[in-house]
């Protein structure tokens, strides 16, 4: 049994390198080359942020044409579809300071604004490609404040007509996506609250008829929650 079991390891050695160079060398097979996932921009969601710019009377009659600062909130919500439009829907609202330096009259008056508050509540259309939106506005319009009359500093009576709270407004803005649930907007915004006349006051301002309206300029920031942000698709 010895003699036969030494016998048979021999020939099991002598067939293991045969057995080897028979065997076929395994075929080289390239990995797969990397392929990063596809970065998908929804903007479909709720939002709010902040705004910072500034505001410029667009008749100067009553109003001197010096920039005033503004800074406020923003709500809404948006729609992406079809795949790339976006639609949706804003609230705005801005405060601004008094423009207490006014415009004088040639008898001395001096005609003040003191609208001090601006809001809107707008739809919104856009056009998107990739993080990027750009996008028309346009709707309702409101505001606080109206005209101030004053002679060498003292109030003075006055009525006047129009000197309206409500308008329209409209705008265009570029907004970019820069990280998941945050986005950053450049916007210009146009408000318009029809036409006022002095009708009694001064005589050096009756009958005196201005536009009432504002130029803006913001820049501003939005968290944007659930369905907004990149999301990875592989």
């Amino acid at each position: 049994m010895k003699r036969f079991l030494l016998g048979a390891a021999a020939l099991l050695a002598m067939a293991a390198p045969a057995a080897a160079a028979d065997m076929q060398p395994r075929p080289y097979t390239k990995a797969p080359a990397y392929t990063p996932p596809q970065v998908i921009y929804n903007w479909t969601g709720f939002y709010i942020g902040g705004h910072v710019g500034g505001a410029f009377a667009g008749d100067t009659t009553f109003q001197s044409s010096d920039a005033r600062f503004l800074g406020g909130v923003q709500g809404g919500f948006d729609y992406q579809f079809a795949p790339n439009w976006v639609v949706g829907v804003e609230a705005q609202y801005s405060w601004l300071p008094t423009n207490n330096k006014g415009v004088t009259f040639p008898l001395g008056t001096q005609v003040t604004s003191n609208t001090d508050q601006i809001g809107s509540v707008t739809g919104r259309l856009g056009y998107t490609w990739g993080p990027a939106l750009l996008y028309a506005k346009g709707g309702y319009a409101w505001r606080n404040g109206g005209l101030g009359v004053n002679v060498a500093g003292v109030p003075q009576p006055f009525t006047a007509s129009g000197n309206s709270k409500d308008g329209y407004t409209v705008g265009t803005g570029l907004e970019y996506m820069f990280a998941p649930n945050w986005s950053a907007k450049a916007e210009y915004q146009y408000y318009n609250f029809g036409s006022t006349t002095i009708t009694s006051g001064p005589a050096d301002v009756v009958g005196v008829r201005g536009r009432d309206d504002e130029h803006t300029v913001k820049v501003g920031v939005n968290y944007r929650f659930g369905w907004g942000g990149p999301a990875s698709r592989y």
